[in-house]
Formats: C-alpha cells, sequence, structure tokens
C-alpha cells in the first residue's frame, strides 16, 4: 500500500501549494485525484513520484519510507510516472523505447501485446520513430504502453487527457478500462474529466491544496455533478465526456 502521510509542499516564496495531504492508496485500486487547475494535483502527483520532494511529511510504500528517494529509486520500488506532455525522441524507436522501458529485449509477441493492449497496430508504429509525427493521442497511447512494460505496481498518470482530440481521447478511455479490468497494480490518475471520474473505484478531490472529500466514486461523483462543480469549486469537465 502506497499512503501520504501529512504532505505539505510549499514554492520558494513560501506560498504553500500543499498541506496536510494524508490519504491511503489501497492496492488494486483506479484512484482519480481531482480539483480545480491550480490546487495542486500535479505537484502532488510528481510528489509521488519523485519528481518533487515535499517540504514535510512522509511517503510510505509498504511500510517503508521512500521519501527521501528520487524518481529512478521509486521506479525500481515499483512506481511509474506518465507526463502529461509526453517527450518526444528524435531518433528513437517505438521498439526501442519499449525496451528500454522493459529494461531488455522485447521479443515480437511481446511487443504485440504491449502496444495492442494500448489499441495500437505493431506493424504500423514498431518501427516509428517517437517524435512530432505522432499525434496527440498516439504519443500518449505509446507512454501508456512504456509504464505497462515496465510491469510496475503503481502507475500515476498526469491529466492523460490533455492535448488530444475526441477519437483519442475515447480510445484512452477504453485503455484504462481494460487495464482497470485486466491488469494488476494501482492506476493514480489526476483529471477532471468525467468519463474517466466515472471509471474510478475512488476520488479524492483536492482544492485550495486540502483535501475536499474523498471515498468510493459511487459516494463522490453524484456530489461533484449535482452543480456540474466539485466541493472545491471545480468545474467537471464533460467538453469530451459523452
Amino acid at each position: 500500500m502506497l499512503e501520504l502521510k501529512n504532505i505539505s509542499w510549499s514554492i520558494p516564496n513560501g506560498r504553500t501549494v500543499l498541506k496536510n495531504i494524508d490519504f491511503p492508496i489501497p492496492d488494486g485500486r483506479l484512484v482519480v485525484i481531482t480539483g480545480p487547475n491550480g490546487s495542486g494535483k500535479t505537484t502532488l502527483a510528481k510528489i509521488i513520484a519523485g519528481l518533487e520532494k515535499p517540504s514535510l511529511g512522509q511517503i510510505l510504500l509498504d511500510g517503508e519510507d521512500i521519501t527521501p528517494l528520487d524518481i529512478t529509486e521509486r521506479a525500481k520500488r515499483g512506481i511509474s510516472f506518465a507526463f502529461q506532455q509526453p517527450v518526444r525522441f528524435k531518433g528513437i524507436t517505438v521498439r526501442d523505447i519499449l525496451e528500454l522501458s522493459a529494461g531488455r529485449e522485447l521479443n515480437q509477441v511481446e511487443l504485440c501485446d504491449l502496444l495492442g493492449k494500448v489499441g495500437l497496430c505493431t506493424r504500423d508504429y514498431i518501427n516509428r520513430e517517437v517524435n512530432a509525427a505522432l499525434s496527440g493521442g498516439e504519443i500518449k497511447r505509446i507512454e501508456i504502453a512504456t509504464v505497462l512494460a515496465r510491469g510496475t505496481a503503481y502507475s500515476v498518470f498526469d491529466e492523460p487527457e490533455a492535448g488530444i482530440d475526441l477519437w483519442s481521447f475515447s480510445g484512452l478511455i477504453k485503455v484504462f478500462e481494460d487495464l482497470k479490468k485486466n491488469e494488476k497494480g494501482t492506476q493514480i490518475i489526476i483529471s477532471h474529466q468525467e468519463r474517466i471520474l466515472n471509471i474510478a473505484d475512488e476520488i479524492v478531490v483536492i482544492a485550495d491544496g486540502v483535501i475536499r472529500d474523498m471515498g468510493e466514486r459511487d459516494k463522490i461523483l453524484p456530489k461533484l455533478l449535482a452543480s456540474d462543480k466539485t466541493v472545491g469549486e471545480c468545474p467537471v469537465e464533460r467538453r469530451i465526456s459523452k
């Protein structure tokens, strides 16, 4: 189990962005962290992954304090991070990046399995460069495939819907539904998209740097949709939710 214990984070000018964030992330669940822009969601995701260090508090993984560990050490412990804007690499192919993620060479069956899980045809993509020629939806799917290749217990996705079109978004929802159904491990998604909230097991609402509400989806989501706002005055995004 991953546990956040009284996490606080401040920027250099002293303004506190996160204040005493405290909640467990149970194994095998899809947890969506939502809230208004500027509420600290992405900062919290980076703290979980090891890209940022909290000003106060601890992160425990199965009882071990991993707060001092960086993103590389946390990846070794089983925590992966998918950026809101995935990095593109000129000269590196999809095969290369999947094998780098897996830490070994992958055979054709393994490559087909990874790309098939994110709805991509191996023949069409395996030798393509991970560069600007790929669409936003394609690059997001490939990044999810790299997370699967790592085989980590915890996967953190920062606003995976950002910058993609309606067709790609619908495909992305299917990918997360399949991950939830067929893959072991825990997914932590930063989002305020209704369709992503709708497939969550649990929802955590953050506003003004504090937890405003949290619990099972069936308890929290109706509150968020009742007035099209979260507890923290955050609009639930429905622009591409249907």
